[in-house]
């Protein structure tokens, strides 16, 4: 096997995907960002399994940069952490299918 060629084919479809991904941002987007950027709250995010795995990296690239935010487990916020997320804050959840069940547990609590 070529790995070389291999790791050239995978770097060349990661770089489509996020052309594609830059063409696709779109007003809901914008609306996203001034939501975070003008919160008086935290960010809260959410989600499982590999979801989860990329809104801690997200959480905590943003803590990092200035925004007050943190990850939350949805399992654990069943189980009492719902307490951490205040009237002000604004809950990210990540999900690919958009149907996992530890997400659409919490949501009616959110309200």
């Amino acid at each position: 096997m070529n790995y070389k060629e291999l790791a050239k084919e995978v770097l060349l479809t990661e770089a489509k995907e996020l052309e594609l991904a830059a063409k696709n941002l779109d007003f809901d987007f914008e609306k996203l960002v001034d939501l975070i950027v003008n919160s008086k709250g935290k960010l809260i995010v959410t989600g499982v399994g590999k979801s989860g795995l990329v809104g801690t990296k997200i959480a905590a690239t943003l803590a990092s940069t200035g925004t007050s935010s943190f990850f939350l487990h949805p399992t654990e916020a069943m189980h009492g952490d719902l307490g951490m997320i205040g009237k002000d804050d604004i809950v990210l959840g990540i999900s690919y299918s958009g149907e996992s069940e530890e997400l659409i547990q919490i949501l009616p609590h959110l309200k």
